[in-house]
């Protein structure tokens, strides 16, 4: 994603308290949807950019535990699980809080929390959802699919292009479908907003919603199929 003017940054007008209250509340939600906040920036972090804080060092580390967890040795396959994990873990919480709170909240400061692969925000900000009538799509997608192609930089192995933004669009249906079915009342603008989210940057092409129940069905794969035991995913291009 292309680095946006200053004159077009939205102003961060939320505080940072009613963005970590809204963190904390989709939390509940559970799995991916789950955000840890610190106050002011981390040490030894540079910038605060996201590819400074996700660290091409702590991505290959999570790579290198997924092929250990999955007993196989293709380093492609491992970048492109964790990969797929680490964009659920951006996409969820800022989608259901754009949609349950109306904030949207800003990524760019997200760090790996510990040595697992959970995420937690560092000077926690955000800027509010436009008013009636305006998509958050664009917001949405710069401070979730924007951070992942950020990191995506540094992969400690080349992969294709069109892997890594089916990754990023099956993530995102995957948290859209698990906000469906927690918050039912959401399907209205959910589905709008996961439809036009498909539609934007990269994630064009990548795939389609199958069902109301925002089932998907991408165009590439994200390889698990290729590890000992692993399988075709629910969305893969390769089921029949």
């Amino acid at each position: 994603m292309d680095d946006v003017p200053m004159d077009d940054v939205p102003a961060y007008d939320v505080p940072a308290d009613e963005v970590v209250e809204a963190l904390r509340d989709v939390a509940r939600l559970g799995g991916f949807f789950a955000l840890d906040t610190v106050r002011g920036l981390a040490s030894g972090s540079g910038s605060g950019s996201g590819e400074e804080r996700l660290t091409r060092e702590g991505f290959a580390a999570r790579a290198r535990t997924v092929n250990e967890r999955y007993g196989t040795a293709e380093t492609r396959i491992g970048v492109s699980i964790a990969h797929l994990g680490l964009a659920a873990r951006l996409w969820s919480p800022v989608l259901a809080c754009a949609l349950v709170h109306g904030i949207v909240p800003v990524m760019t400061t997200v760090e790996w929390a510990g040595d697992g692969s959970a995420l937690r925000l560092a000077g926690p900000r955000g800027s509010r959802v436009p008013p009636s009538g305006s998509s958050p799509a664009d917001a949405v997608a710069t401070q979730t699919d924007g951070v992942l192609q950020r990191v995506e930089s540094h992969l400690p192995v080349k992969m294709a292009p069109r892997l890594l933004a089916g990754n990023s669009a099956s993530a995102l249906a995957g948290s859209a479908a698990q906000l469906l079915r927690s918050r039912p009342g959401l399907r209205a603008p959910l589905t709008e907003l996961t439809r036009e989210l498909l539609e934007t940057g990269r994630l064009r092409g990548t795939g389609r919603i199958t069902g109301p129940e925002l089932t998907f069905r991408r165009r590439s794969c994200c390889l698990y199929y290729r590890a000992p035991n692993g399988s075709k995913c629910g969305d893969c291009c390769l089921v029949r």
